[in-house]
């Protein structure tokens, strides 16, 4: 994969030494708020869980990284890349420090994420999905132009609760459409 530019911001693979980074950011409430993600998560299970992803076709493990000073913000996880159905799940994506949440950071990394999805990797569709009460991704989510499908019922577990989430996709040529309007 070659790096995906915005104007201010990159999107790289993921490396090990990128663990550290990911273990500390989600460890935080607030970034593991909206997220399936255990509270007594540590490093240990996020590098055991990095190693296994990278062996897995099927996975793409991003770091967001700001361009002026090549700092990691963030971190996309894509999941359930499918070949046959030209289809992608954009699992997780966030950027890490609230003091810099709420500046278009987390939203010129979802249009790299999508342009890596239907430029560079040729999907069909790429599906994401929310809790029911995560208003401000439900927002974003809707602003780059996905679109809801229905609710998964207890379609995720965190610290051994089931969770709703809204499903949303967007696709191929919605994407086009969009950028191209």
């Amino acid at each position: 994969m070659k790096k995906v530019e915005t104007e201010r911001i990159f999107l790289r693979e993921s490396t090990f030494d990128d663990c550290e980074y990911f273990a500390k950011w989600e460890q935080m409430d607030s970034v593991t708020e909206f997220f399936t993600i255990n509270k007594d998560r540590d490093y240990e299970e996020v590098v055991t869980e990095f190693i296994c992803r990278q062996d897995d076709d099927d996975k793409l493990q991003l770091t967001i990284c700001r361009k002026n000073d090549e700092k990691p913000i963030g971190r996309i996880y894509i999941s359930n890349i499918d070949n046959h159905y030209d289809s992608l799940d954009i699992t997780r994506i966030y950027i890490a420090d609230k003091a810099i949440r709420g500046q278009g950071f987390g939203e010129e990394a979802l249009r790299a994420a999508l342009k890596l999805s239907f430029e560079e990797m040729n999907r069909e569709r790429v599906t994401l999905d929310h809790f029911t009460d995560n208003k401000i991704a439900a927002n974003l989510y809707l602003k780059v132009g996905f679109q809801y499908e229905g609710i998964m019922r207890h379609g995720g577990k965190k610290d051994g609760k089931y969770v709703d989430l809204h499903l949303m996709s967007m696709l191929r040529d919605e994407y086009f459409a969009q950028k191209n309007s």
